[in-house]
């Protein structure tokens, strides 16, 4: 947490404004001003009351043939107000409010290309597109976009690197000084970040720049240069695939068919820390659901074949330890049925995992009996989640992606796990980065294909979402995200206290996270370390585990959202603590309403959640390394009906008084109180601590 990215205003030459035309939101306090240079150029400002906040930004892109920069004048402008509510399939609110005004520019490129952006402003951010309307030019060879956003104060940002495998990293502050950024040939330095960044400002108030709707064009990456954070599209690749490659001027990033329209690009803008976790802009940014019946498709809790491989205990390919065979399989989904857990996993199944290479996806091994399983899981009620990992092999799996699907759906198989773990992932586009344009082009096709067989999708190593889960509510959950695997075998350890203390106000903003919590048992000899991070004895190094106390894990269920929330342990670990898995049986991953009730970023969060179509309330919260007293108070729970003041029967798992994660992590209390929504409650969280609550109206 000793980094920090400073964001700054420098001073620049600028060309003085020609025209402009404005935008405000809803309630008048943002206004954003579409500006024209002298020389054609584009670019935008923000003020918030009357205090500028975003200074000139430029617009546009460079393509092969022409910039698309400068050189435009306005045709036209048109402007319209929107106001509506939607209902979610699922997601942490089932109403959301979309309350924007809307601004459109038409220009006319000096080449003849005609361009539209699309401005929308929020009362907490703002957003925009760029839009190629049908005309005679029918293709653009994107070399460079030129979207930049010029912050006027000082700002700290928490970020990743641009090129962190499967986004799989430490998200940190991290300073990036632009005056030091000289390489002229290309946008990318190490200090080249994936989207999205959370912000805080020196005043004190807070953003998140993202993207949105992105389906058939790169994700972008931001950087810094002259004081603005700018961005750079993820490239394609052209075989074979060497480093100089990666720097090299006019690379293409996105082959674009006319009309079209950009994903779009977006800042969130708020004065608190819960404004900015509550700001439904990306999902309004999507287009609504394209599904037309989604009844099928159900938030679940599951278990799985899966924390056995990564500490050792079990293997994915065939042999004396395999894990996915029937007999193992039925002992879960037994175990599944008694606790109220919706579903298993099972990884390793099918054959393939031999030499990761040649994954058959409709071929299990011999000892795993998928008709009897399937049977099974009709008796029980116990849900098959089906994995395909295909080790960065996307071109084939493509290819076959109708008979994969047929054949799950006619074993009762409605969600599918997927995976692409390779750092560079092969495409019909050939080797390809799994951001890019052909592996966003591949996601979407595999989620459209899924739903015709109305199947859902978790996926693994992905890219980074971007409210597409509105469109195809059968995207409903996806990793992109340091898990906790990392915590079994990671070389450094296992993640620190804080990763967690950092995800809800990073990563899981842009959407719903498998991190896969839950872990009950702590102890793993079997992933020892040596100091060099190869594995040894753990007498000569450190030994893997999770940075937890075992409450911290229960507050996770609340605190990380996803529709598909896997509790990831052995069902013997569960039953070493009966007492405390029956929150995990109890709480439900679906809601009505959610709150950040207080926290800090890296530090802890508190948050409260209302259980879709109940009265009933969960509330979960975590720490870093430090302890921490957090109060509670419980008006929220009279936050629709204020005049209905019902009395709650609270059920509270907490961290004991000499609780720590590295000395006592399984030291814990459960108590029981009723209390109401005059209440306040106060709760002791442990180093590496947290606690969980359900609240349920007395009958």
């Amino acid at each position: 947490m000793k980094k920090i990215l400073f964001i700054g205003l420098v001073s620049i030459l600028f060309f003085s404004c020609q025209s402009s035309t404005e935008v405000s939101s809803p309630d008048g306090t943002l206004i954003l001003r579409f500006v024209q240079t002298e020389d054609g150029g584009i670019g935008y400002r923000v003020s918030r009351d009357n205090n500028e906040i975003i200074a000139f930004s430029p617009l546009g892109f460079l393509t092969e043939n022409q910039s698309l920069g400068n050189g435009f004048c306005m045709v036209g402008t048109k402007k319209k107000n929107y106001t509506s509510v939607w209902e979610t399939v699922w997601g942490e609110e089932r109403f959301i409010e979309d309350r924007h005004n809307e601004l459109l520019v038409s220009l006319r490129h000096e080449s003849g290309i005609r361009m539209d952006v699309v401005f929308r402003v929020f009362d907490d951010g703002f957003a925009f597109r760029y839009v190629f309307p049908e005309q005679d030019r029918r293709e653009l060879t994107v070399t460079d976009e030129l979207t930049a956003y010029r912050f006027t104060q000082t700002a700290e940002a928490w970020s990743i690197p641009w090129r962190t495998e499967y986004y799989e990293g430490l998200w940190q502050k991290r300073v990036i000084n632009h005056s030091q950024i000289s390489n002229v040939n290309s946008q990318i330095s190490n200090d080249t970040l994936c989207s999205p960044i959370t912000i805080e400002f020196a005043d004190g108030t807070y953003g998140f720049v993202h993207e949105a709707a992105l389906t058939d064009y790169p994700a972008q990456n931001l950087y810094v240069r002259e004081g603005a954070l700018r961005t750079y599209l993820t490239p394609w690749l052209r075989e074979p695939i060497k480093n100089e490659e990666l720097k090299i001027k006019n690379e293409v990033k996105a082959y674009v068919e006319l009309p079209f329209e950009s994903p779009w690009r977006f800042v969130v803008l708020t004065r608190t820390l819960p404004e900015l976790v509550a700001s439904c802009i990306m999902l309004n940014l999507n287009e609504p659901c394209k599904i037309e019946d989604p009844s099928w498709i159900k938030p679940t809790k599951f278990m799985g074949i899966w924390w056995g491989m990564h500490i050792k205990t079990m293997t994915w390919e065939q042999g004396p330890k395999h894990g996915a065979t029937t007999a193992n399989m039925e002992r879960y989904m037994r175990f599944a049925k008694e606790h109220g857990i919706g579903a298993v996993l099972a990884e390793g199944w099918n054959k393939g995992w031999e030499d990761w290479k040649h994954f058959d996806f409709t071929t299990p091994y011999d000892d795993w009996d998928m008709d009897y399983l399937s049977r099974l899981s009709d008796s029980l009620g116990v849900q098959i989640v089906g994995h395909n990992e295909t080790g960065g092999n996307a071109a084939d799996y493509e290819a076959d992606l109708d008979s994969i699907y047929r054949y799950h759906a006619a074993h009762g198989i409605h969600v599918i796990k997927t995976g692409y773990v390779a750092p560079i992932i092969r495409t019909a586009d050939g080797l390809q980065w799994n951001k890019g344009q052909s592996g966003v082009r591949h996601y979407r096709k595999v989620i459209e294909t899924a739903a015709k067989y109305h199947i859902a999708i978790d996926n693994h190593e992905p890219v980074m979402p971007t409210g597409l889960q509105r469109t195809y509510p059968n995207l409903m959950t996806q990793e992109g995200v340091r898990g906790q695997e990392w915590n079994a075998w990671s070389a450094d350890g296992g993640s620190p206290c804080e990763h967690v203390t950092v995800l809800p106000y990073t990563r899981i903003l842009a959407g719903p996270v498998d991190y896969t919590p839950g872990v009950f048992h702590f102890e793993n000899p079997g992933n020892a370390l040596d100091p060099t991070g190869t594995k040894g004895s753990a007498d000569r190094g450190i030994t893997p585990r999770v940075h937890s106390t075992l409450m911290n894990q229960l507050g996770l269920f609340v605190c990380f959202y996803s529709p598909l929330q896997m509790a990831c342990d052995l069902p013997e670990h569960y039953m070493e603590h009966p007492d405390a898995f029956r929150f995990i049986e109890h709480v439900p991953c679906d809601w009505e309403q959610s709150i950040l009730v207080d926290g800090k970023i890296g530090d802890f969060c508190v948050f409260a959640r209302q259980e879709r179509g109940t009265e009933n309330w969960y509330i979960g919260g975590i720490t870093d390394e430090e302890t921490r007293e957090v109060t509670i108070p419980l008006s929220f729970l009279n936050h629709q009906s204020p005049m209905n003041n019902h009395q709650y029967k609270a059920t509270l798992y907490r961290d004991a008084e000499d609780a720590d994660w590295e000395t006592r992590p399984y030291a814990y209390n459960i108590e029981e109180r009723e209390v109401t929504a005059d209440d306040t409650i106060r709760v002791r969280m442990a180093p590496g601590g947290g606690f969980a609550m359900e609240l349920k109206i007395n009958q």
